[in-house]
């Protein structure tokens, strides 16, 4: 009983409806935090994002790939005629090449995949030594960020030009991460500072990489039948990368690392200045001192700015090396075994030996809290490895939570009663091969 003009009235009400419908599913904002559900309601209306992207990163690999089969056919040609490509030291070329090469992919994909190798680079059990010492480089010797975008994210924090917020900024920066990077400075009552300012555009680029990372554990999760949600690591991944962001929690973190570690006098953690810390700027006391690798290349007697060491700076260096070691050993045990509060990317870059010899450390963009239960059982499981008593380290373990549940708790002491023995004794230290 409808007229042509009523169907036609209606027709356009639903049409509007759908219309109204997918422009709020278009115009819904990008999360300002990691949350997987949110992100899937976000890119469900724009998968072009993700096609191109995960296109990208495909291609990245493809070449690198390729680039490890040519460099290793020219490796096994070249070791036909000549000699093997492992040195006498034990150092095989070809695998710190193959670092090289993934190194340079992360590079290409941007920073979060320049994280991703950063965190792989501290992991040598996994990759080998030598992958390891090529992607370490990716701590330091990332490439930075024009000047002018910097500046303009300055002004952009506080509202206001720079000349009006540091009295100098260093024309290029002292150093460069994945995520920003730093300048030295000073402000307008002359205190030396340094100023870390985030990378442009940083935000989207991770929640991005890191939910496509989430689709592809997901679907490796299918394909291999696994039980466990592997998928859980990128959210872990996600969770941290975006806290990072944020450099008012960087800041909470560097003043409760300093309230907390100020009474151990081997260790240097600098002041954050609040007033001049926004969420993409952040500003703390300059830290003088050596970078443990250039400390390590003085004691090897290798220098970029001195042509020939002598002996005697040689082993001036030796000696402030050793003495960074042990300080850095009792800083990581007074972090996991006392305070509880770890600094949770202690590699090289963020490391310094300062000229009265503590420890300094630098980002404190994770820290991770320790239960005092799992610091008990750890100080346990020491006594208990030390006596040999591998029944009373499996509960040490059970209490780290580190022994999932319903595992035959008999089986592994026995594994471990069989693997490692009875402990003997060098010199009254106990000799224990633990790695097996």
């Amino acid at each position: 009983g409808l007229s042509c003009m009523e169907l036609m009235m209606a027709d356009a009400d639903a049409l509007n409806l759908y219309v109204n419908y997918f422009l709020a599913i278009l115009n819904t904002p990008l999360p300002q935090h990691y949350d997987p559900d949110l992100l899937a309601q976000y890119f469900v209306s724009r998968p072009h994002i993700l096609v191109f992207r995960t296109v990208q990163i495909l291609f990245a690999f493809l070449v690198g790939a390729a680039k490890v089969q040519m460099f290793k056919k020219a490796s096994l040609t070249t070791d036909a005629t000549h000699s093997s490509s492992v040195s006498n030291e034990g150092f095989d070329a070809s695998q710190y090449m193959v670092g090289q090469l993934l190194k340079d992919t992360f590079l290409d994909l941007g920073p979060t995949f320049i994280k991703v190798g950063q965190s792989l680079s501290t992991r040598p059990d996994i990759l080998g030594s030598e992958i390891s010492e090529a992607l370490a480089e990716l701590h330091e010797r990332v490439p930075p960020f024009p000047r002018e975008d910097a500046m303009k994210i300055i002004e952009g924090e506080f509202e206001r030009p720079v000349s009006q917020v540091f009295s100098y900024i260093s024309d290029e920066p002292v150093a460069s991460a994945s995520f920003g990077q730093v300048y030295q400075g000073r402000t307008f009552d002359g205190a030396l500072v340094a100023i870390k300012v985030q990378r442009p555009n940083l935000l989207p680029s991770v929640l991005r990489d890191i939910y496509i990372l989430r689709l592809g554990l997901s679907f490796v999760r299918k394909v291999a039948k696994r039980r466990s949600n592997i998928s859980l690591y990128a959210d872990e991944l996600g969770k941290g990368f975006v806290d990072e962001l944020d450099y008012n929690i960087e800041a909470d973190n560097a003043t409760k690392f300093l309230d907390t570690h100020s009474k151990y006098s081997f260790v240097m953690v600098p002041k954050v200045l609040k007033q001049l810390t926004r969420k993409r700027v952040l500003t703390m006391e300059w830290v003088a001192g050596e970078n443990p690798r250039e400390l390590l290349s003085l004691a090897k007697g290798i220098s970029g700015s001195i042509a020939q060491l002598s002996e005697k700076q040689k082993l001036d260096a030796k000696a402030r090396l050793l003495d960074l070691v042990n300080k850095g050993v009792e800083a990581s045990l007074v972090q996991l075994l006392e305070t509880g509060l770890l600094h949770a990317d202690p590699h090289p870059g963020n490391l310094r030996y300062t000229p009265d010899g503590r420890v300094g450390f630098l980002d404190f963009g994770l820290l991770c809290e320790m239960e005092k239960k799992h610091s008990r059982a750890m100080l346990s499981s020491i006594v208990h490895i030390v006596n040999g008593d591998w029944a009373s380290l499996v509960y040490d373990l059970i209490e780290m939570d580190v022994v999932p549940p319903r595992t035959n708790l008999r089986r592994v002491t026995m594994d471990l009663e069989d693997t490692l023995g009875e402990v003997t004794y060098e010199g009254g230290i106990p000799d224990i091969k633990f790695s097996r």
